[in-house]
């Protein structure tokens, strides 16, 4: 991360670029995702109690994450960089974009898949190439593949607290633990590529396929791909360290469990 960098950004450009990209909300976006993490040890959030809320939201507290953001944003985004995403995400179609995405890591769930699903098959159904620019975005901004790799990071990271902390009782080497979640990859990728479909079509769904196009090439940049770079190894970063303390939270609130 820290190649990314020649000379770091003063911390107020920085807050500003948060906002103006929709950064900010997305870092806050991750304390929806500690939601899922007993799913992980084979538990459901309702075996922790009404406790459960609380420790998830102190752990992902919002300010906290978006100061650990900066924090490493300071030392590792270059100005010209940054200056490049600035001038994009400022524009009108950048705002647009910044406020259909903020929207949408708010969304629920359920809506999002049902609504997406349906939205998606009207794409492909009117010959549009939005999937193909989907596809695209995705490769430039970080593949399937790297994320699949950088969220399997925060899932070793995890269950190895876990185990550390007595909250799952098992004795698996990190080795043999890579070997067990690496089973389900092909399923895995086949259910992200899904997913990222139908999940931009709910996103963009107030979107012409020429602005679509526009978005595509211009997340093609060098400068953004370098961006989205940085920013996702910030995100899986932060994301990990909080697993790793939200595995020893847990075990305060509920009883060991077989992995």
């Amino acid at each position: 991360a820290t190649a990314v960098s020649a000379v770091a950004a003063d911390r107020d450009k920085l807050e500003a670029f948060m906002e103006v990209t929709g950064f900010d909300v997305a870092m806050e976006g991750l304390r929806v995702s500690a939601h899922n993490a007993p799913a992980m040890v084979g538990l459901d959030a309702a075996d922790f109690g009404l406790s459960w809320s609380r420790v998830a939201d102190e752990v992902f507290e919002p300010t906290q994450l978006k100061s650990d953001a900066l924090d490493i944003l300071e030392k590792t985004l270059s100005d010209d960089v940054l200056d490049h995403a600035v001038e994009f995400y400022a524009s009108d179609l950048g705002q647009r974009l910044v406020t259909a995405e903020n929207a949408s890591h708010l969304a629920d769930d359920v809506r999002k898949t049902q609504e997406g699903e349906k939205l998606a098959a009207e794409l492909m159904a009117r010959g549009s190439p939005q999937p193909q620019y989907f596809l695209d975005m995705s490769d430039a901004v970080g593949s399937i593949e790297t994320g699949i790799g950088q969220f399997r990071e925060v899932q070793v990271r995890f269950l190895m607290a876990a185990m550390a902390a007595g909250l799952i009782e098992a004795d698996l080497s990190e080795e043999d633990l890579r070997l067990v979640l690496g089973q389900n990859d092909e399923e895995i990728r086949s259910e992200v590529l899904q997913t990222m479909i139908t999940s931009n079509a709910f996103t963009y769904r107030a979107f012409t396929d020429l602005e679509m196009r526009e978005y595509s090439e211009a997340l093609a940049t060098p400068e953004m791909k370098k961006l989205y770079e940085l920013m996702n190894a910030v995100q899986y970063t932060i994301m990990a360290d909080r697993y790793e303390i939200l595995a020893v939270r847990m075990v305060e609130l509920h009883p060991s469990q077989e992995l």
